[in-house]
């Protein structure tokens, strides 16, 4: 058994992850200064969001493939050098095209950081310690795009936007240089073949249906526009077709065998529920405290901080805590606590106060740290080796799919409950009617999100603890 310095490989990992997470959401704070700066539409500046998330969610599909074809540190140097290059371009950018070529850039590394993130776990660490590591990731995960928007704030109130990008810059480099220097190739190279017509099916598959619930999620049309129709069937026919293809071939670019491992199954569909709880209530908290409450872009994200970052530092205990008692005691009293978190946000109206909305969002929060890394760390813990890459693409590409639905439904539901209420509204241009139908829309939301809390409580009763494959070759002879 060859040994790696996996605090070193951890170390350039994990800095290189937090930055491209951290530029994802710090940029979201900056939309509406960016467009009185470049003279945009909302529509036009939301595309610095959809691109980001459209690149990643046809390059995931690929990932697997990639991780067989090049070698760790190949995909790793890919990643960072177009993840500098991005960010150089969108610190220095003066117009949204370069911005938006920028972000495509950042993206691009992003894409190839995380599956190559999550692999190296597997094959570095051995299955007893994957939680705690897989922990780590977790804060990287929650604790980046929780801090961005505080960040952000500060930086736009005292400086301008471009300091988002300086200041991820010197950490990328650092990253790099102690990734050059500790990151050893642990993957074994094969050369599969390269099946165009895969690759093909699953970006306009992939491809589509992010784009159509995007795009549904920021029109005026929402889901009547006929491009999100269009996209989300087309995308949805190109997914049957590389499904089928993918059975039948003999070396498929994404092996859907991992679906005959029932722990991955479980693990799976409870990480994509965290996916869309996070990003529904995440668009729709600041939307509420903000346009709802009136507080301003600082004050809100000092007030999810709390929540975010304790998240982030519950996210490795959580880890170790799986490694000792296995997901069980973590996954169901995590679901309870989202439960209950989520119905009271349900009852939220304006006059809440902040301390009960921060403790809310706590709570919230905590929850999710009980589930998300356990159901993901079990789920992956029970396939073969060799499935290790096909896995985390699998995993990664549904949860760039999972949160572009919830965001979706999010903002229709957001909108059709503020339409519905002001239509009915005796005074639908006053300040304070329109800030009760943000109230009324985002009590819309959270019932979905509850909804879909309980139906995730029902599937995480099913889950066991694996044990780890080489007990099992063990206990066949």
């Amino acid at each position: 058994m060859k040994t790696y310095n996996t605090r070193a490989i951890m170390a350039s990992l994990l800095i290189c992850g937090f930055v491209g997470m951290f530029s994802e959401t710090a940029l979201n704070i900056a939309i509406s200064n960016l467009m009185e700066v470049f003279q945009i539409t909302a529509a036009t500046a939301q595309w610095l969001t959809t691109g980001f998330l459209l690149t990643l969610g046809i390059l995931m599909p690929l990932s697997g493939l990639l991780l067989q074809r090049f070698t760790t540190r190949q995909l790793f140097i890919g990643s960072l050098a177009s993840s500098i290059v991005g960010t150089v371009i969108a610190a220095l950018a003066f117009n949204f095209e370069m911005l938006m070529a920028a972000r495509v850039m950042q993206a691009f590394g992003m894409g190839l950081l995380l599956p190559l993130m999550f692999n190296t776990i597997l094959v570095v660490y051995p299955p007893e310690k994957r939680g705690a590591a897989m922990g780590f990731v977790g804060l990287v995960i929650m604790f980046a795009p929780a801090t961005g928007p505080t960040v952000a704030g500060l930086l736009i109130e005292y400086l301008t936007w471009h300091y988002i990008f300086w200041l991820s810059l010197p950490f990328l480099i650092i990253g790099l240089l102690v990734g050059l220097k500790y990151l050893d190739n642990v993957t074994e190279v094969s050369k599969p073949r390269i099946d165009v017509l895969s690759i093909l099916l699953s970006t306009i598959g992939f491809g589509g249906v992010v784009f159509g619930f995007s795009k549904a999620g920021e029109g005026a049309e929402g889901w009547s526009s006929p491009v999100v129709m269009t996209s989300i069937v087309v995308g949805l026919i190109a997914l049957g077709l590389f499904v089928l293809r993918q059975i039948t071939m003999k070396e498929p670019m994404m092996n859907l065998r991992v679906f005959k491992h029932p722990m991955f199954i479980v693990g799976l569909l409870l990480v994509l529920a965290c996916m869309m709880i996070i990003l529904s209530s995440m668009i729709i908290l600041p939307m509420f405290l903000q346009k709802g409450m009136g507080l301003s872009a600082l004050e809100t994200g000092l007030m999810l901080l709390p929540g975010s970052a304790l998240n982030g530092i519950l996210s490795p205990r959580m880890g170790k805590l799986f490694d000792k008692y296995g997901p069980k005691w973590l996954v169901i009293p995590g679901f309870m606590i989202v439960s209950a978190t989520v119905w009271f946000f349900t009852t939220l109206t304006l006059a809440s106060s902040v301390a009960f909305i921060v403790a809310l969002h706590i709570g919230l929060m905590v929850g999710i740290s009980m589930v998300w890394m356990p159901a993901q760390t079990n789920g992956l813990n029970q396939l073969p080796p060799e499935l290790y890459p096909h896995g985390t693409a699998v995993m990664n590409t549904l949860q760039q799919v999972a949160g572009a639905i919830g965001t979706a439904i999010a903002i229709s539901l957001l909108s059709g409950g503020m339409e519905k209420y002001l239509h009915d509204s005796s005074g639908p241009t006053l300040p304070e009617e329109i800030a009760n139908a943000m109230m009324s829309g985002s009590q819309h939301v959270f019932i979905f999100t509850f909804i879909v809390t309980l139906v995730s409580l029902g599937i995480a009763l099913f889950i066991r603890r694996v044990l780890v494959s080489h007990a099992r070759v063990n206990s066949m002879h």
